[in-house]
C-alpha cells in the first residue's frame, strides 16, 4: 500500500457512535452533580480520523477545581472509614460493568483517540483488570507488630489513606491510565479529582458514570475536564487539603508539576516520558523478534510511553531484521479505527503528525534510509504511515526523541557492551526490550539496562499485577502490583508497651 492510500469511511460519525457519545456526561462531575463550568466555558472533542467534531464538554476553570476539592473533602472522612471489603466490592462491580460494556467502551475510545478497535478492546480489558486487581488488594493493606531492638516496647505499624488525590491522565490510554490511578486510590480509601486529557475526556466521563453505577459514593471521584489544565491543576496543588498528585504525561510537564507540588510538600507519583530501546542480538529468533517488535512498536499505533523507540540491532542480522520488519509494517492497513479491517489508525492530532514528520525528515537528512513509509498520506484525518528507517546514525536527533508514532529507526551495534551503551544513552528509563536465545546474556544485559521494566524475549511488559514505572527522568513511584496501593497510603506507627 502506498502512503497516500488511506482507507476511510464516508461521512460523519456513525449513528452508533453518536448514541454512545450522547450517553456520556458532558459536564463537570463534582459531588453528586453534573455541572457547567463556572464561567460556562466548553471545548470541542474531535475525531482524529476525520477532524470532525464529536461533541463539546464543559471546560473547568481554576475555581471549578476548588469546587471539586470541596466535594472530595466533604466525602473524605466517611470514605476513609468505609470497610476495605466494601471498597473492594465496588471495584469488583465496576470491573464487571466494564467487561459487560467492552464493545461500547472500545468504540468510544476509538472515536475520540483514533486507535483501531482491536487496540481499544485490548485497552478496555487491561483497564478493567486494574479494578479487579485492586478489589483484591483493598483487603490486603499491610500492617505489622514489631518489637523494639532493646526490648523496651512494641511498634504497631499501620497505614491510612493519604488523603485527597489529584489524578492527571494522558490521552493515549484514556481508560487504562484512569483505572490504574483510580483503582488503588479507591482501594486505599482516598477521595479524588480526575483531570483527564482534553483530547480524550469522554472515556473518563464514561468511566466515572460506571463507578457511580457500581456504588461509589458521591464526591469520592470528581472529574473536571478542561482546556485550561495548567491553571486548574496548579490551583488544586496549592490547596492545603490536597495531599497527593499522580501524573502520567511528558517529562517536561511533570517537572513543572513537581515544582508546584513542592510548595505544599505534596506526595507525587510521576509516570513520564520514555525512549525504549529494542535490542536484537545476532543469536535471536528473528521471527520472534519481529513479532515482538510489532507489539512493542505498533501497539496503540506507537503512541505509548512504553513503545519501542530505538531498534538497536547487531550488525550481522540488521539487514535481515530490517527487511522482515519492513514487510510487516508495509502490510498494515491504515485508516479510521472504527472501520473493520484497519490496523493503523490516525495519530491524536495535527500537531503530533507534524512532529513525527519532522523527526523522520530530520533522520533522513542525518543519513537514514527510508525502507517504507515516511510520507504523509492524502485525505482527511491525522494519519501517518508505518515507517521503517535503516542506517540511522547514533547521533541522529530521532534517537534522542520520544517519537510517539508508528516509526521504527534502526541503528546497529557490534558488541554487547556497545548495545548496552547505546540503550542507556538517554535521560529516560521507562521500558526496554531485548531478544536473544542466550538466557544468561539476556539476564546479564537486563541488569545493566537503566530502565524500570525490561521485556526479555517479550514485546509487552504492562500487567496490572506488576509494578509499572521508570528510572531516571521517566518518573517517580510505581503503579500497579502490590506496590501501587502504597502510593495512596501514609505509614504510621504507634509505640506502646504492655
Amino acid at each position: 500500500m502506498s502512503a497516500s492510500d488511506v482507507k476511510q469511511s464516508a461521512g460523519m460519525a456513525t449513528p452508533a457512535i453518536e448514541q454512545l457519545v450522547a450517553a456520556v456526561p458532558k459536564g463537570l462531575l463534582i459531588g453528586d452533580d453534573e455541572l457547567e463550568a463556572s464561567d460556562g466555558a466548553t471545548f470541542d472533542v474531535l475525531d482524529p480520523a476525520t477532524g470532525a467534531k464529536l461533541t463539546s464538554v464543559a471546560s473547568a476553570s481554576a475555581e471549578d477545581g476548588v469546587r471539586a476539592v470541596d466535594a472530595a473533602q466533604a466525602a473524605a472522612a466517611d470514605w476513609a472509614a468505609t470497610a476495605p471489603r466494601q471498597r473492594g466490592e465496588i471495584l469488583r462491580r465496576a470491573f464487571e460493568l466494564m467487561i459487560e460494556r467492552k464493545d461500547d467502551l472500545a468504540a468510544l475510545i476509538t472515536a475520540e483517540m483514533g486507535k483501531v478497535l482491536a487496540d481499544s478492546a485490548g485497552e478496555v480489558t487491561y483497564a478493567a483488570e486494574f479494578f479487579r486487581w485492586y478489589s483484591e488488594e483493598a483487603v490486603r493493606i499491610p500492617g505489622d507488630l514489631r518489637t523494639a531492638p532493646a526490648g523496651t516496647n512494641r511498634f504497631v505499624v499501620g497505614h491510612r489513606p493519604i488523603g485527597i488525590s489529584v489524578l492527571v491522565t494522558p490521552w493515549n490510554f484514556p481508560a487504562a491510565m484512569a483505572t490504574r490511578k483510580i483503582g488503588p486510590a479507591v482501594a486505599a480509601g482516598c477521595t479524588m479529582i480526575l483531570k483527564p486529557a482534553s483530547d480524550t475526556p469522554l472515556t473518563a466521563l464514561a468511566m466515572a458514570k460506571i463507578l457511580r453505577e457500581a456504588g461509589l459514593p458521591a464526591g469520592v471521584l470528581n472529574v473536571v475536564p478542561s482546556r485550561r489544565s495548567g491553571p486548574v491543576v496548579d490551583r488544586m496543588l496549592h490547596d492545603n487539603r490536597v495531599r497527593k498528585l499522580s501524573f502520567t504525561g511528558s517529562t517536561e510537564v511533570g517537572v513543572g508539576l513537581l515544582r508546584a507540588a513542592a510548595d505544599n510538600v505534596i506526595s507525587t507519583s510521576m509516570e513520564l516520558g520514555g525512549n525504549a530501546p529494542f535490542i536484537v542480538f545476532e543469536d535471536a529468533d528473528l521471527d520472534a523478534a519481529v513479532d515482538g517488535a510489532m507489539i512493542a512498536k505498533m501497539r496503540n499505533g506507537g503512541e505509548a510511553c512504553t513503545a519501542a523507540n530505538r531498534f538497536i540491532v547487531q550488525e550481522s542480522v540488521a539487514e535481515e531484521f530490517g527487511s522482515r520488519l519492513t514487510e510487516r509494517m508495509r502490510s498494515l492497513r491504515i485508516g479510521p479505527g472504527l472501520e473493520p479491517g484497519n490496523e493503523l489508525g490516525p495519530v491524536i492530532n495535527i500537531r503530533a503528525r507534524t512532529d513525527i514528520g519532522e523527526l523522520v525528515d530530520g533522520a533522513v537528512k542525518d543519513g537514514a534510509k527510508v525502507l517504507t513509509g515516511g510520507e504523509v498520506p492524502s485525505g482527511d484525518g491525522y494519519f501517518y504511515p508505518a515507517t521503517v528507517l535503516a542506517d540511522v546514525p547514533p547521533s541522529a536527533t530521532i534517537l534522542g526523541s520520544e517519537i510517539f508514532g508508528p516509526v521504527a529507526p534502526i541503528v546497529t551495534f557490534e558488541t554487547e557492551s556497545e548495545a548496552i551503551r547505546l540503550a542507556n544513552a538517554t535521560t529516560m528509563g521507562l521500558a526496554s526490550y531485548l531478544y536473544t536465545r542466550d538466557l544468561a546474556r539476556g539476564l546479564r544485559v537486563s541488569e545493566q539496562i537503566q530502565s524500570g521494566m525490561v521485556g526479555l524475549n517479550r514485546g509487552l511488559v504492562s500487567d496490572p499485577a506488576a509494578p509499572f514505572g521508570g528510572m531516571k527522568q521517566s518518573g517517580l513511584g510505581r503503579e500497579g502490583g502490590s506496590e501501587g496501593i502504597l502510593e495512596y497510603l501514609e505509614t504510621q506507627y504507634v509505640a506502646t508497651d504492655w
